[in-house]
C-alpha cells in the first residue's frame, strides 16, 4: 500500500530540511521521483543538501532560506511553490530548536521555541493546506513532534509545552481535513524517538549506541504514513514501542488516578512505576 501522494512528479515541501530527519526524508521523496522544496534558515547549510537530494533522484530542487516562524515569509514561499511548481503535494512541518529552557529562566528561550516548533507548524498548515485541499489532489502535512510532548518530562518546559502543542494542533488538524468536503489530505504526527541530529548531537563526535540515525527514522515514517497511521510512533536502539507504550499510559494515568502531575519522577511514586513497567 503506498500513499496516493508520494508519486513521481508530486511536490514535497519540508523544513528543517537541511539537515538530520528533514534531509533524510526529503531524500526519500527524491528516490520516489518527486519534486523537492528545501527550506531552512541555515542557508550555507541549503546547497550541500540540495545536492545530496538530486544525487538521490529529484528531478528538481528548489531551495529557500524562510524563516517558519515568520508568517510573511511563509506566504511568499507558498506563493513561490505554486508559481513555479503548480502547488505543494506534501508539506513536511519538521524545523525545530532546542536551546534549552527553565521554567523561570530567560524568556527569549520560550519566546524562540515556541516561534519555532510550534508557530511554525502552525503558519506552515494554515498557509499551505487551504491551496492544497482546493486542488482536489491527493496530498499530506506531516508535523514533527516529540514525546517530550506526550510524557513532559523534567527539564525543558518550554520545547516539551511546545511540542505539545503540536500533538493537539495536529489532531484538530487531522479533525478538520476529514471533515472537509472535496479534502483529499492526509495529517501525520511523527513522533522520533532517540535520532542522532544536529539538535541532540552536543558535544558528541559519534552516534550513541542507542541512537536511530535520521535515515532510519525517515524509513519508519514513510512506511507508516503509507499505512495510514496518523500517530507515527517510532522507537529507536534503546527504547521499544512497548516501553514507550507504558510510559504514554503512565503518564495519562496521572490524570485518571489523580496521582502528582509528572509522578514518574516523584519519590513517593518511582517504585510503583518501575513496577508498571516490568509488568509483562
Amino acid at each position: 500500500m503506498s500513499h496516493p501522494a508520494l508519486v513521481a512528479g508530486a511536490t514535497a515541501v519540508v523544513t528543517g530540511g537541511a539537515s538530520g530527519i528533514g534531509l533524510a526524508s526529503a531524500c526519500r521523496f527524491a528516490e520516489r521521483g518527486m519534486t523537492v522544496v528545501l527550506v531552512d534558515r541555515r542557508e550555507a547549510r541549503l546547497e550541500a543538501a540540495a545536492e545530496a537530494v538530486r544525487q538521490a533522484g529529484a528531478p528538481e530542487v528548489m531551495t529557500s532560506a524562510a524563516d517558519v516562524s515568520d508568517l510573511a515569509a511563509l506566504q511568499a514561499l507558498e506563493a513561490e511553490v505554486a508559481g513555479r511548481f503548480g502547488g505543494t503535494d506534501v508539506l513536511m512541518n519538521n524545523a525545530g530548536i532546542q536551546p534549552g529552557s527553565a521554567l523561570f529562566g530567560p524568556l527569549e528561550a520560550w519566546e524562540q521555541v515556541f516561534a519555532v516548533n510550534l508557530w511554525g507548524v502552525i503558519h506552515g498548515s494554515r498557509v499551505f493546506a487551504p491551496r492544497m485541499i482546493a486542488r482536489g489532489r491527493p496530498g499530506a502535512i506531516v508535523n514533527t513532534g516529540s514525546k517530550q510532548g506526550i510524557t513532559t518530562p523534567p527539564g525543558d518546559p518550554a520545547y516539551n509545552t511546545a511540542k505539545a502543542g503540536v500533538k493537539a494542533f495536529s489532531e484538530a488538524l487531522a479533525h478538520e481535513l476529514r471533515n472537509t468536503e472535496g479534502c483529499a489530505i492526509t495529517a501525520h504526527l511523527l513522533i522520533p524517538g532517540f535520532v542522532y541530529t544536529d539538535l541532540t548531537r552536543g558535544d558528541r563526535t559519534k552516534k550513541p549506541s542507542g541512537a536511530w540515525t535520521p535515515e532510519q527514522t525517515a524509513d519508519f515514517f514513510i512506511e507508516h504514513m503509507e499505512r495510514g497511521d496518523f500517530y507515527i510512533l517510532c522507537p529507536d536502539n534503546d527504547v521499544t514501542r512497548e516501553l514507550d507504550e507504558k510510559r504514554m499510559a503512565w503518564a495519562m494515568g496521572d490524570i485518571i488516578e489523580n496521582r502528582p502531575p509528572l509522578s514518574r519522577w516523584h519519590p513517593d511514586w518511582a517504585d510503583r512505576f518501575r513496577d508498571h513497567v516490568a509488568k509483562g
